[in-house]
């Protein structure tokens, strides 16, 4: 009796055994033979997604150009405009790829809780960022410059034209053609100069003169300069006046009023006449120079 159940225990796991077996051959079987469907649906899916992606990049910069002329035409300043086209892009691109992900078989639900979720971790991660979004809105709000302004940045001494305004930075031209890259965060938290906010700018040089030279002579003499200079704004105060007695020279002071597009060629300009009137009225430009006298003891 014990031999014979041994017998059959022997033979219903032997029978479970090739089930067991056959099942396994069975189920790969099935896989390779479905393998050939299921790679053309993802092959057609795949294809779908890359056609369904270029026409939403069409869309979206059809959509883009739509409201950058809408707002032309609504006379809207070049720095907003620019920050809403950039905004639009990133918001519009991150909702076709939630759609491209939805045709995947993702939740598009799911995938929204799982970034709410993370936000606390993405806020952190990318705070510096959000800083410079905030202060991207906050120079729209309040203006401190606009697009073609020359600026000077007080954190990091950089200046240059205001060339383009984004989310999250704001580009500058410099006057040697050079792009340099702002963070709006650093730009709104700091001071900065805005040099072509107002229509005319004043300009000051100084102009040294010997001690022996006419001193009237010599105000007169720049004074005249300043008034044969077209760039000059008449209607302004033009000054020459005694600003420093400096150790081997009078230090005068030329001050008169440029409009902003006139003012480093009339600055130019100014200054070499300053020279040359000088010299033509033979009035001395010192320069310094050390007097050593000798008492004749050893």
């Amino acid at each position: 009796m014990i031999i014979s159940g041994i017998a059959t225990k022997g033979i219903v796991l032997g029978v479970m055994q090739n089930m067991t077996t056959e099942m396994q051959y069975n189920a790969i079987k099935e896989f390779w033979g479905s393998l050939p469907e299921k790679i053309l649906n993802l092959s057609v899916r795949i294809l779908f997604a890359v056609v369904f992606f270029l026409i939403g990049m069409q869309l979206i910069k059809l959509l883009r150009k739509i409201i950058r002329k809408s707002m032309n035409r609504a006379n809207v300043e070049l720095g907003a405009i620019q920050f809403v086209d950039s905004f639009v892009k990133a918001a519009l691109y991150a909702v076709l790829t939630l759609m491209l992900a939805s045709s995947f078989g993702m939740d598009a639900a799911s995938i929204v809780a799982v970034l709410g979720s993370a936000g606390v971790a993405i806020g952190l991660a990318i705070q510096g960022s959000l800083s410079n979004l905030a202060g991207g809105v906050l120079i729209l709000m309040l203006k401190p410059f606009k697009v073609g302004d020359y600026i000077k940045e007080g954190s990091g001494g950089k200046e240059g034209t205001v060339e383009e305004i984004q989310i999250f930075y704001t580009k500058l031209l410099t006057p040697d053609n050079q792009t340099v890259i702002l963070p709006n965060g650093n730009l709104a938290n700091s001071s900065l100069v805005n040099v072509t906010a107002q229509e005319f700018r004043r300009m000051d040089i100084k102009v040294g003169i010997s001690y022996k030279a006419d001193l009237k002579k010599a105000k007169a003499v720049l004074l005249e300069v300043l008034q044969e200079e077209e760039a000059v704004q008449k209607d302004k105060d033009m000054l020459v006046f005694v600003d420093e007695l400096g150790d081997s020279s009078v230090i005068l002071g030329v001050r008169c009023w440029l409009a902003q597009e006139d003012f480093w060629q009339g600055k130019w300009r100014i200054t070499e006449n300053c020279k040359l009137k000088l010299e033509e009225n033979q009035i001395e430009i010192p320069y310094n120079q050390l007097d050593v006298h000798l008492d004749g003891k050893l």
